[in-house]
């Protein structure tokens, strides 16, 4: 197939502010390619793609503003020289060439393209249900062409009441990019955007409790809430790391005991989560949204209720029970890049029938 695949317009990709959808997109355009699929990618100015044998078209504009710190009812807003309005213009100017577009951005305006452009659009949703108007114009499209959406998990799925039959996709790991260490002796860790969403302060809760530091890798989106944190707890439990592309992300995750993963939202998959799995580190995690799915209570990590920071607290002593190899295993049968790709490849095959 030829497919056009729209980033997000939250940051370029590289920057890590596009959070998951930029794992997401490298991965799946990676196992695309590998198939033989052609493929080109929208994406904003600046954005890098280190993949031989797809095309990188980048356009400028001002971004979009994130549905993670919006008001559930807040209305639809396209700002002035849109980014985004620019990157599906320039989507649909490729189209000519192409079988369909794949749209990983959670927002209105694409989503609500499938029934204005001529070429058949699809969307691989990236949140679960944080927005009214995004949910009400899934439904509007859902009702008369319910293949055109898919959904990483199936907890992130039922977020959307209406949806009947979900496509689930999963997601997919470069596995050669990280590398299994067994030894499990390295400090508590932490990885995502420092947002209140992600509940950065129940792991330092906990690893204070047990007189440990918290290794916190990512950028600080919201510098106020890190500074709450800061003031809540010793100064000495939060060890800053900053924000590391994956090669080297994983070179110091990997020497880390355990993963602490603490939203207070639905996370749609969690990608932090199965990256530390690759690297044999298991994780303790709220069972909220995607990780609920993926971690595999008392094989390679531990699931507690949100915001139960007495059994985080439990589990993380007992975390050297759990055998890394274990974890490694399971993102290998479950979370490679080409598997994610084939699956992927299967919805749109089978969903783009309905346009022929």
């Amino acid at each position: 197939m030829r497919l056009i695949l729209i980033s997000t317009p939250i940051g370029y990709l590289g920057s890590g502010r596009g959070g998951g959808v930029e794992l997401t997109l490298n991965s799946l355009v990676s196992g695309l390619i590998e198939l033989g699929h052609s493929v080109k990618v929208v994406a904003p100015y600046k954005s890098n793609l280190l993949i031989n044998g797809a095309e990188l078209f980048t356009v400028k504009g001002s971004e979009q503003k994130s549905w993670q710190h919006q008001d559930y009812n807040s209305h639809i807003q396209i700002p002035r020289d849109s980014l985004l309005v620019a990157m599906v213009e320039k989507a649909i100017s490729l189209s000519k060439n192409a079988d369909l577009i794949l749209n990983l951005s959670y927002d209105w305006l694409p989503i609500w393209m499938t029934m204005n452009i001529e070429i058949p659009i699809f969307h691989l949703i990236s949140m679960a249900n944080e927005s009214g108007a995004i949910n009400d114009v899934i439904a509007d499209i859902y009702s008369r062409f319910p293949n055109n959406f898919a959904f990483h998990t199936k907890v992130q799925a039922s977020d959307y009441s209406f949806i009947q039959k979900p496509q689930i996709v999963g997601n997919g790991f470069q596995l050669n990019k990280y590398v299994f260490q067994s030894n499990g002796g390295g400090p508590l860790a932490w990885v995502g955007r420092v947002t209140p969403e992600k509940g950065l302060e129940d792991a330092v809760y906990a690893a204070n409790k047990l007189g440990e530091k918290l290794h916190v890798w990512g950028i600080i989106e919201n510098k106020e809430y890190a500074s709450e944190i800061e003031k809540k707890f010793s100064s000495e439990v939060i060890i800053w790391k900053g924000f590391l592309e994956t090669s080297l992300l994983q070179k110091e995750l990997g020497k880390c005991r355990a993963l602490i993963n603490t939203p207070k939202w639905n996370e749609a998959y969690g990608n932090v989560v199965v990256e530390a799995l690759a690297c044999g580190v298991p994780v303790i995690s709220y069972k909220k949204g995607g990780p609920g799915e993926i971690i595999q209570h008392g094989e390679t990590g531990f699931l507690v209720e949100a915001g139960d920071k007495d059994s985080l607290i439990s589990y993380l002593m007992k975390i050297n029970s759990i055998e890394r190899r274990n974890c490694r295993k399971w993102v290998e049968q479950n979370a490679s890049y080409l598997s994610f790709a084939k699956r992927v490849v299967n919805w749109l095959e089978m969903a783009i029938k309905e346009f022929s």
